[in-house]
């Protein structure tokens, strides 16, 4: 299928990659199919990737797996969220947070107390809130993207 993109163009995609979310994404109820996109120049998948709407192609949020950042991310979140992602399993599970780039690239931030949830198996997904207190909405994130881009370098 098709997509028309807000970074790539338009983009032919393996349906079987699509990413159906029944209740949307917060702020974004309305759209409720999306797929991931990269750069696919490189071997690796970027930090950074994009989520982008099948259906609004203006619509693409930067995301990440936030245990990138935040080795031991562990939300906690009530199970009736999950109930719509079918039969899961943590070996079917992938999560990715939000990533807000503003002007000033040294606050760009990553939202650990939303993180969507996606059943790679059935490919449903959901945006929920993580019951976890310490969570941040706003977790920064450039000081700590500098230095494993440096330890890499290194290494």
């Amino acid at each position: 299928m098709n997509v028309k993109t807000r970074h790539f163009g338009e983009v032919d995609i393996d349906e079987s990659k699509v990413i159906t979310m029944d209740n949307g994404l917060f702020g974004f109820e309305n759209y409720k199919k999306y797929v991931l996109l990269y750069d696919s120049s490189s071997e690796e998948i970027p930090n950074i990737q994009w989520l982008q709407s099948v259906d609004e192609e203006l619509l693409a949020l930067p995301v990440m797996i936030p245990t990138t950042i935040v080795p031991d991310y562990n939300p906690v979140v009530d199970d009736e969220y999950l109930e719509n992602l079918g039969e899961w399993s943590e070996e079917t599970i992938s999560m990715l947070v939000t990533v807000t780039v503003p002007a000033d690239i040294k606050a760009m931030s990553i939202n650990l107390k939303a993180p969507i949830i996606i059943n790679t198996t059935t490919m449903k997904g959901s945006q929920v809130v993580a019951e976890n207190p310490d969570y941040e909405i706003k977790f920064k994130i450039h000081d700590l993207l500098e230095a494993a881009r440096k330890k890499k370098e290194e290494g």
